[in-house]
Formats: C-alpha cells, sequence, structure tokens
C-alpha cells in the first residue's frame, strides 16, 4: 500500500487579475490536505478502481468519460511514467477540503494522485512535472486557468506568481494566522472568470486599471511578506477586496463573513478564489483567532478553518 497527499491552497492576493499579466500571491494549506491510497488489487481483478467516497462516486478507469478529472490524472501519470496496461490498483481519494470552495481541491487531488501513482510505481517525478501535468487536468476542470493552483499545491511553497512566468518560491519572514469561513455556497471557476471575461472586453479600460491596481497591491504584500512588516497586509487585504467588490465578484453571503469578521477584529478580510461563494479569508492575531472564529460561525459560515502559514 502507497499513500501520498497534496495540501490545499488559498490565494491571498491577486485573484482574477492573475489571469490578465499581474502578480497573484498564494500559499499552502499544510494542515488542509487532500489522500490517496493505492493498493493492489485482489487476484484475478483487473483494472484501475477509483473510489471517492467523499462525493459516493466508484468507478473503474476504463469505464470513466475522457474529462472525468480524477481519471485524466490517472491516465496522464501513467502516460509520462511509460507505464502501459495492464495495471491492478485501487485508488481511494479522500480530502479535507470542501469542493468548488476556493481551497484548490481539484489541483489537490491532482497532485495527490500523481505523487501516489508514481510512488507506488517506483518511478518519482520531478515537482515541475507533477505541477505541470495538475495544470492539463486544471484545464480540464476551470478551461482557461491561471496556474497558480497546480503551482502552490504542487511545490507546497508560498508563490509569487506571474502567468507565463516560472513561479517564484517567496519567504515568509512573520507567520501568518488566516481564518478561512466557508459560505457554504459552491461556485464553479468557469462562472465568475468568464464573466469577468465578458465584462473586460465591454470595458477594458476600466478593468485593466483595477486589474493594474490589484498588482501594484500585490508587489507591496510580497515586500512586507519577505521582510516581516505585515503590520499593513491586513489593510492591503482589504485594499484587494474593495477592488473585487467593484468588479462584481463578491457575494451577500461572502460579505456577511467580511463584515463579521472584521468587526471581531481581523486585521483584514477578502475572498480569495474564484468569488461570487466559496471561502473568505481573514488574517488574524493569535489571541483574536477564536474571536473571530465564533463571529464567522455565528454569521452563517459553513466550515471555519484555522491555519497558519509559515
Amino acid at each position: 500500500m502507497t499513500l501520498a497527499s497534496a495540501s490545499g491552497k488559498a490565494i491571498l492576493f491577486g485573484e482574477h487579475a492573475v489571469v490578465y499579466g499581474q502578480p497573484a500571491i498564494a500559499v499552502p494549506l499544510s494542515h488542509l490536505r487532500t489522500t490517496v491510497q493505492v493498493e493492489s488489487l485482489d487476484p484475478g481483478t483487473t483494472g484501475v478502481l477509483l473510489d471517492a467516497p467523499d462525493i459516493n462516486q466508484s468507478y473503474w478507469l476504463h469505464e470513466a468519460a475522457g474529462d472525468d478529472p480524477l481519471a485524466s490524472a490517472v491516465r496522464l501519470t501513467l502516460d509520462e511514467l511509460g507505464v502501459e496496461a495492464p495495471v491492478d490498483i485501487h485508488l481511494t481519494i479522500q480530502s479535507q477540503l470542501p469542493i468548488a470552495s476556493g481551497l484548490g481541491s481539484s489541483a489537490a487531488a491532482s497532485v495527490a494522485v500523481i505523487r501516489a501513482l508514481s510512488a507506488h510505481l517506483a518511478k518519482p517525478l520531478e515537482v515541475e512535472t507533477v505541477s505541470k501535468i495538475a495544470y492539463t487536468i486544471e484545464c480540464i476542470h476551470h478551461g482557461t486557468p491561471s496556474g497558480i493552483d497546480n503551482t502552490v499545491v504542487a511545490y507546497e511553497k508560498p508563490v509569487y506568481f506571474i502567468r507565463e512566468h516560472k513561479p517564484e518560491l517567496i519567504p515568509i519572514s512573520t507567520s501568518l494566522n488566516l481564518i478561512i469561513g466557508d459560505t457554504g455556497v459552491a461556485m464553479r471557476t468557469t462562472i465568475p472568470v468568464n464573466l469577468l471575461c465578458e465584462r473586460w472586453e465591454k470595458d477594458p479600460g476600466t478593468y485593466g486599471g483595477w486589474f493594474e491596481e490589484i498588482g501594484e497591491i500585490v508587489i507591496k504584500a510580497r515586500t512586507m511578506l519577505e521582510t516581516g512588516s505585515i503590520d499593513s497586509l491586513g489593510d492591503l487585504m482589504d485594499q484587494n477586496q474593495t477592488l473585487l467588490e467593484d468588479m462584481g465578484l463578491s457575494s451577500f453571503e461572502l460579505q456577511r463573513l467580511i463584515r463579521a469578521a472584521r468587526k471581531a477584529g481581523a486585521l483584514g478580510a477578502k475572498l480569495s478564489g474564484a468569488g461570487m461563494g466559496g471561502i473568505m479569508l481573514a488574517l488574524v492575531e493569535p489571541d483574536t483567532a477564536k474571536i473571530v472564529e465564533t463571529a464567522l460561525k455565528k454569521a452563517g459560515a459553513k466550515q471555519v478553518f484555522i491555519t497558519e502559514v509559515d
């Protein structure tokens, strides 16, 4: 039996603008993981069996649709490894990450499958290759993703990312205490992404200006993270959120949680990921984390996660 896992992720700054050439910063959520177990099938049983109990799915690889993301992760990994059928194995995929929430659940599942398969077959892959395979699968999920999710999940390090540039792993000099509030509203990434693209095409001047403002925020945030001078990091989160609101990417549920977090003492709060549902992030001091957690639950958060990034 082989076990492998991958972390979730959160975008601290720059979602959506990153699709239009601006930088973004994302961090791994090491405490929230997807795990894949690989076992050999019983003698006389052939094929690849995929079990995903969290979503009540169980099926054979040869029966899966061509665009099924878990099946695609298996097929692409076996192709990369140069392994041909028969491969008689049973994969069980389990995750702590809510689906379609902005926590990188699809990228985590892909990376965990790739890691588990390559380890089980004793053919380890370079992290860059893992990320490339996961990006191909992200395209199945999201159409034209920026590439930030697969990058931060594969490298499992804070990442400064510009599309079509080599990702830069950035050091964080001071640990960040983050609280994640899940609205419980699942939102496919393609919906906000396509909507924003339509709006940008109709008014490129306004939206391009907003993207540039977000890019400037990201650059300031990187300097703060690398120097440890994060006193104003919460303010930058709030500024980023205002711009996302201007673009119509927030929602009633997100706004309610963001207001509750700020009122309870969060240093800053914003949506993270595609928006229009999914999750929000709050930056907190260690001694106010529980207070903010309670406030988010009272405001209707379906799940609340407290994590530290360093």
